[in-house]
């Protein structure tokens, strides 16, 4: 695969998006994910046939209304650093949907195939578990905004911090084949920002075969895609990284294998 993983932002359009990515976009089947960038008083409205979204207020507070239901100042957090959940809100597939800004928004809205089950709700602050990975060099912190025990279609959704100076997604591990108990096929963006922002974080992309592998510079803003293969992040000192992964694929299951070469890391001592 030679087509560059990375995607970049560009100026906003006339609904506020600043990056998106479709399957068609993406070349794969299930994830899609958009960013928008809203003034104080400016709306964004979706909503499509066939896919379900969760909708992360990634900074910034908003009023959104799905459906027949209306939920006022989500969210609040003036950055993805601060150590605050975010304003989440499901929306099943076919059902349309605004945002409006209270004051500026980034808003992350991360769709996947759906026939329409389920109910559009606020996701609460207190169901986004928090944990812990790793340790010493490799310690990051998770939220999870929509796990698998959080009723969707397909979507899988969680933002982790990363502090300057550490790695994630490590050691190297994939989710690209449906091997029942042992690993599921999930497709995957990386949603990155960086503190301060004029900072750069790396990720590697690749396969067994190394029919995919690139390594990427990041910089703030960027989405990484991730069809197949590894994928472990670094960022340097200096520069905390959040990142805001989306997930889906046939099974709603987040089983990985490590990479093998890499594996003795997490089995030592």
């Amino acid at each position: 695969m030679n087509a560059s993983l990375r995607v970049r932002p560009h100026a906003p359009a006339a609904d506020g998006t600043v990056l998106a990515v479709t399957p068609a976009s993406a070349g794969w089947e299930h994830v899609g994910f958009r960013v928008v960038k809203l003034d104080d008083g400016h709306s964004y409205s979706g909503g499509e046939p066939g896919r379900e979204a969760c909708l992360v207020l990634v900074a910034g507070s908003a009023d959104v209304v799905a459906g027949d239901s209306r939920f006022g100042a989500l969210g609040g957090r003036a950055s993805p650093f601060e150590d605050r959940a975010p304003g989440a809100v499901y929306v099943p597939a076919g059902v349309a949907y605004t945002v409006t800004a209270r004051g500026a928004v980034e808003l992350a809205v991360c769709t996947a195939p759906g026939n329409g089950e389920g109910k559009v709700r606020a996701i609460d602050s207190a169901r986004m578990s928090r944990e812990t990975r790793g340790g010493g060099s490799n310690t990051r912190y998770v939220r999870n905004i929509l796990p698998e025990g959080e009723p969707a279609q397909s979507l899988l959704v969680v933002e982790v911090i990363t502090p300057g100076g550490h790695w994630s997604s490590y050691p190297p591990h994939k989710h690209d084949t449906a091997t029942v108990g042992e690993e599921t096929l999930l497709e995957e963006t990386y949603y990155h920002r960086l503190q301060p922002p004029q900072g750069f974080a790396f990720q590697r992309v690749y396969t067994d075969d190394r029919s995919i592998d690139q390594t990427v510079a990041v910089e703030d803003g960027d989405v990484v895609m991730v069809p197949r293969g590894y994928h472990p992040v670094g960022a340097p000192h200096g520069y905390d990284l959040y990142y805001l992964n989306v997930m889906a694929g046939p099974e709603r299951r987040w089983i990985f294998r490590n990479d093998p070469a890499h594996d003795w890391i997490v089995r030592k001592g």
